[in-house]
């Protein structure tokens, strides 16, 4: 097995695909506005085309038109084992133009970046993909397991015509998927003492979108209101956005922190037994022990709830009747009734809220095989890096696909250079990813789909 999986067939074809797959999907404008709006076709064809020409057969499929998503079967050389799903979505969140240093839908090739919305979230990923597959159609290779390939629609709003749909209507296509790789993981986080780090994600904190609704007694905005649908709401939102959660620590966070721990050489709190009182107290002294590695896990240590958007009123001199909010609430496994208990008694009596769209919580096993296969793949490339596990503060496809009883693991590798903020190019501004790290990905990703 060692020496298979050492066979050296990602040669500069494979290398020079996955950039140049990466530029084409980006110059396809995939943008979901959300609500329905949003065309992923163009992409999805440009996918189906390039594993068809490796004797891949794709199957296009739609929920509604131009909500395309690609699913494909590569079968391994072991029938009996499980199969691997391997996702990334094709679609991007919006782009403003004159906000870029270079047209967002250019997929613009300079000083060795290739630019463009979804140069790191996702197409990138998709790119390495494909690139790997037609590697292996070319040099006769095949992984150890049926692989399933999923490119999927809507992943950056409710999914529903994208991997929900898959779900819902063609689960036979994931037949004996056990396993799942995604993203969004395996890239190098520089904290700033020379090491490098790479997370893996084995976790997701469940999304919890919440709309929040006032109602009081309209009328003329010179007169005193003591039932101000207004101040009530924001009342509400202003105890939400101030509220402090408390820490409660997920299989995969207690990992990601002792990992963390002892990589600097820190003393570890007693994560089990320490009174829930004094945890919290204990964990963020942890935290700022580790220094900015500590941007790991600080989102994912507790439950969250950030108001989003406001609306209210339609004259400046009319009190309106009612007020409503948007909250973006993220919950760790486990949190639910935490999470439920606490936005009742923060709303209080005058505000209702229900949740707009609402999505499950992630745990996936750190001390399973398949993490060890991915620390191994990575480490392999650079071996004088640190792979940890972590917990995603938001989600992807994978909720939908864990439906099907697969564990997932966010798993797209970048080496990246000291000073490349990757969290900062995820919805940001000035998009882009490294030459050198699609090359990198695309080896480490070969290595860990064949060992998986």
């Amino acid at each position: 097995m060692a020496e298979h999986i050492d066979a050296v067939h990602i040669d500069e074809t494979a290398l020079d695909e996955a950039v140049r797959f990466t530029s084409d999907l980006i110059r396809f404008d995939t943008t979901n506005r959300g609500g329905g709006a949003g065309v992923e076709r163009p992409a999805a064809e440009y996918v189906a085309a390039r594993l068809a020409e490796a004797g891949i057969e794709p199957l296009v499929l739609e929920k509604a038109p131009g909500r395309t998503n690609v699913v494909a079967r590569v079968p391994g050389t072991d029938p009996g084992a499980d199969a691997l799903l391997v996702h990334g979505h094709l679609d991007v969140v919006p782009a403003d133009p004159a906000e870029w240093t270079v047209h967002p839908f250019s997929g613009e090739i300079r000083d060795g970046v290739v630019w463009g919305r979804g140069a790191v979230d996702m197409k990138d990923s998709d790119a390495m993909v494909l690139a790997v597959v037609r590697a292996w159609a070319r040099a006769g290779v095949r992984p150890r397991r049926d692989i399933v390939l999923a490119f999927t629609a809507d992943e950056e709003d409710t999914a529903q015509f994208g991997s929900g749909f898959l779900v819902a209507t063609r689960p036979e296509l994931f037949e004996g998927c056990t396993e799942a790789v995604g993203e969004s993981g395996a890239y190098t986080f520089h904290p700033g003492d020379g090491r490098r780090i790479y997370p893996v994600a084995a976790g997701e904190r469940g999304t919890s979108w919440l709309t929040l609704t006032a109602r009081g007694r309209a009328g003329h905005g010179s007169k005193i209101n003591r039932e101000n649908a207004v101040t009530r709401l924001t009342a509400a939102v202003t105890r939400i956005g101030e509220h402090t959660w408390p820490v409660r620590l997920t299989p995969t966070v207690r990992a990601a922190l002792t990992e963390l721990a002892a990589l600097y050489g820190q003393p570890l709190p007693d994560l089990d037994g320490t009174d829930p009182a004094a945890l919290g107290p204990a964990v963020d002294d942890l935290l700022a022990r580790i220094g900015p590695a500590a941007a790991l896990v600080a989102a994912t240590v507790r439950n969250s709830a950030n108001p989003t958007m406001l609306t209210a009123g339609y004259k400046l001199n009319v009190i309106p009747g009612s007020a409503t909010a948007h909250v973006d609430g993220r919950v760790l496994p486990g949190g639910d009734e935490e999470f439920t208990a606490t936005l009742d008694r923060l709303t209080g009596p005058d505000v209702e809220w229900t949740y707009a769209h609402r999505e499950i919580p992630l745990e996936a096993p750190v001390d399973a095989p398949a993490f060890a296969v991915l620390r191994e793949a990575l480490l392999h490339f650079d071996p004088g890096a640190h792979v940890v596990p972590y917990c995603m503060s938001g989600g992807t496809d994978a909720k939908q696909f864990s439906r099907l009883g697969m564990r997932s693991y966010g798993f797209m590798p970048l080496r990246l250079p000291e000073g490349f903020d990757y969290q900062a190019m995820f919805h940001g501004v000035d998009e882009r990813v490294p030459v050198a790290a699609l090359h990198f990905g695309t080896r480490v990703l070969d290595r860990a789909l064949r060992a998986l």
